[in-house]
């Protein structure tokens, strides 16, 4: 399917999503210019999209791949591709991957988690088939015992694993314990969660010869943001232009125009039309470093959620558990705090109570519990080493980090180092 023109793309999502049609109600007939259109309520958006009596899609679920994009049990999120542009969305990012180092002959092993509708192993596995560049894929996937993986990497010399941080420091962690080393393996291509300094030891420790790089930018629910752009930092990398349009938005003051001004990434897809993807915000902070080459750095998830190792906790969600744990009425606010320590990533809940100062370990534990009941990915990321424990913290509602402009409550703090 060619990229769509973006008017013929707003009337057909206009025309055929009720979403959309109540979104752009007030916008005039003909729409040309995406500014023109309001940035998607995540929310809003979320509701729409859900199993039954969906009013996102663009045409009956009749023919597509469905993929869960993440959120807590209790709400479920999914994302649509029909064939056609699940074959796209696989291509374009595959010929990406060439760019993050990925060479002819290659012999990659796939370790990312599959199952449970979750989408990384498949996708990343369909791109690697759709590289341009010849290359043996093992699909091992992320659930596997250490030690069988470990023994596939050495029987096939492998030379690429592909997997979120946590799973490969996991193994990294297991083969230097057992006082083996992977000499045959180049890269350590990365993509689900943020890459940390403190991290690379291990690596170098278990793969004496592999260069950590991003294998790429992507979410199910957006779909392609950025194709890796080689260099020093990770974090860098480059519009999937003209696939996509990537905008980084101010809260403030709209459209960050400059480079170095972090804001909010913004996406548009020009290609799908199921589940339409007009201005959505991905949920994470980036910056321009060249804006006119359409480069950005990522700087770590937005107001929308966080990602606390493996596990992703959307921010609406966890207010609506709090909300129903309070049962008491005490919080009047509530941030979630992500820290790293130890090596490892972890989420405070910072809520604002009327008297921190008294015991609230009631309140802390109900709050506690819930959050594990409705997430229990981060329970088994706890057991497993992944990540540090829940911490829930009282404070006053004045001691809640504010922005400095507008003395509005940031409800995302991300207190971890940016390498």
């Amino acid at each position: 399917m060619p990229v769509q023109p973006l008017a013929e793309l707003i009337r057909f999502a206009r025309h055929n999503s009720p979403f959309y049609r109540d979104l752009y109600a007030h916008l005039p007939g003909r729409v040309a210019h995406l500014t023109d259109l309001p940035v998607v309520p995540q929310a809003d958006f979320w509701r729409a999209n859900s199993p039954q009596g969906n009013t996102l899609l663009t045409a009956p679920l009749e023919e597509a791949v469905v993929f869960r994009s993440g959120g807590t049990t209790g709400s479920p999120k999914f994302s649509y591709y029909t064939r056609a542009e699940w074959r796209e969305f696989t291509t374009a990012f595959g010929a990406g991957i060439v760019n993050a180092g990925l060479r002819p002959g290659h012999r990659v092993a796939d370790l990312f988690y599959a199952g449970d509708l979750y989408a990384s192993f498949t996708f990343v596995l369909d791109s690697l088939h759709r590289s341009p560049v010849a290359n043996v894929r093992l699909p091992i996937g992320g659930a596997a015992p250490w030690d069988s993986t470990a023994a596939t990497l050495e029987e096939f010399r492998v030379q690429v694993v592909a997997g979120t941080p946590t799973t490969l420091c996991a193994l990294a962690e297991r083969l230097v314990s057992a006082g083996r080393t992977l000499p045959d393996v180049e890269l350590l291509f990365f993509g689900g969660e943020c890459l940390f300094g403190d991290q690379l030891p291990l690596f170098k420790a278990a793969f004496p010869n592999a260069q950590a790089r991003s294998l790429g930018y992507a979410s199910v629910d957006a779909g392609l943001l950025g194709e890796a752009v080689p260099g020093d930092d990770p974090r860098v990398h480059r519009a999937f232009t003209p696939h996509t349009v990537v905008e980084i938005v101010d809260e403030e003051d709209g459209l960050v125009g400059k480079n170095g001004v972090p804001g909010r990434l913004v996406v548009t897809d020009l290609r799908r039309r199921l589940m339409p993807v007009l201005r959505y915000p991905v949920g994470d902070q980036a910056e321009w470093v060249d804006r006119d080459a359409g480069v950005f750095r990522i700087l770590g998830r937005a107001e929308e959620g966080v990602r606390v190792g493996p596990v992703t906790l959307h921010t609406q969600d966890v207010h609506d558990i709090v909300t129903a744990a309070d049962t008491a009425g005490e919080v009047t606010g509530l941030q979630l705090v992500v820290r790293r320590e130890g090596g490892r990533d972890g989420l405070v809940l910072r809520l604002a109570v009327g008297e921190p100062g008294r015991p609230a370990s009631q309140l802390a534990d109900r709050v506690t519990a819930a959050i594990l009941i409705q997430r229990p990915l981060y329970g088994s990321a706890v057991a497993a080493g992944h990540v540090n424990p829940l911490v829930v913290e009282c404070a006053h509602h004045r001691d809640l980090a504010v922005n400095s402009r507008s003395g509005k409550l940031v409800r995302v703090v991300d207190e971890r180092p940016l390498s």
